[in-house]
């Protein structure tokens, strides 16, 4: 006579069955969310978001330059030139040649005395130097605050001019650091300038990371408002290296001055996260020897003109 299987044991067998099944469905579920949450902090740790258009930070400028509702200018129409290296795209704008006045009286001494200053016409970039370029051109990142879409720091002013150099066998172009008198005119805005304490906005958070907002790091370049000739982050984020040595102004008019022909201490200007609102005026400038670096301290592109 054939025994039937119990009950009770047909029904944990089905039980162990199931449940094994559901644990092969749940770990293989666990396994996809984690790779889908790897794929995003990748993504978001290299300033990349695959479903959009732009990388982060990167805000192409078009139409009429305007003012928003706090009197920052938010867009502009100057003209401007991208470059590729390596995959990765900067954009320089043009800087249309004027008079301005230099310096600030309302500034430390060495900002003064204020005096009248002619420029040629030359491009500037868009943004700081991005970690992302920068490793593009050299093959290395030696930032402290370490995120592609940051603006490289912890960088010398010699190697700068390395970086520099490489990057014009690169492109077939004479790209340098700016000489302060067209960091300063660039800052204020060009010929669109609106007169602003600050580059781009008398009120400084809306154009920059300082102090009072940065959390003591940098940030992604471009993630405040621009100034009127769209560039951003002139005010704030890192300090920029200027290709002049530092000197006291002269009370003349001057066309094109490339500051003291001798001395140690290069220019370097703008203000960074670690600065208060003083530190971050288009007027304010201290200096470093060329070998120093800083952790709040990068640099931004000029060039002359482009070459075909």
């Amino acid at each position: 006579m054939t025994e039937k299987p119990a009950k009770d044991n047909v029904f944990f067998r089905e039980w162990g069955i199931r449940c094994g099944r559901y644990y092969i469905s749940f770990g293989n579920t666990l396994t996809i969310l984690f790779l889908i949450a790897l794929y995003i902090f990748i993504f978001w740790q290299n300033g990349i978001w695959p479903f959009s258009h732009q990388k982060e930070g990167i805000k192409e400028n078009s139409g009429e330059n305007v003012v928003s509702n706090s009197g920052s200018a938010t867009t502009s129409s100057a003209p401007s030139k991208t470059f590729t290296v390596s995959g990765v795209n900067f954009k320089m704008i043009k800087v249309e040649g004027g008079t301005f006045q230099m310096g600030s009286n309302d500034g430390v001494p060495d900002e003064r005395p204020v005096h009248g200053v002619t420029l040629s016409s030359y491009y500037i970039g868009q943004t700081e130097v991005t970690q992302e370029l920068w490793q593009a051109v050299m093959g290395s990142n030696p930032s402290a605050s370490k995120r592609l879409v940051k603006p490289v720091e912890h960088v010398s002013w010699e190697e700068c001019q390395t970086f520099i150099s490489k990057l014009n066998q690169l492109t077939g172009q004479k790209f340098r650091l700016p000489t302060e008198a067209e960091w300063e005119y660039a800052a204020r805005g060009g010929k669109q300038s609106k007169g602003y304490k600050y580059s781009g906005s008398n009120t400084l958070a809306d154009v920059a990371w300082y102090r009072d907002n940065s959390s003591s790091k940098t940030h992604p370049v471009a993630t405040k408002l621009p100034n009127e000739l769209g560039l951003y982050d002139m005010s704030g984020n890192v300090w920029e290296w200027c290709q002049d040595r530092k000197g006291s102004y002269s009370s003349s008019s001057q066309t094109n001055p490339t500051g003291p022909t001798s001395g140690s201490d290069r220019v370097y200007r703008g203000g960074s996260w670690f600065n208060d609102a003083r530190g971050c005026r288009v007027s304010c400038r201290t200096s470093y020897t060329p070998s120093g670096k800083l952790n709040n301290l990068g640099f931004r592109l000029a060039l002359s003109q482009v070459s075909e």
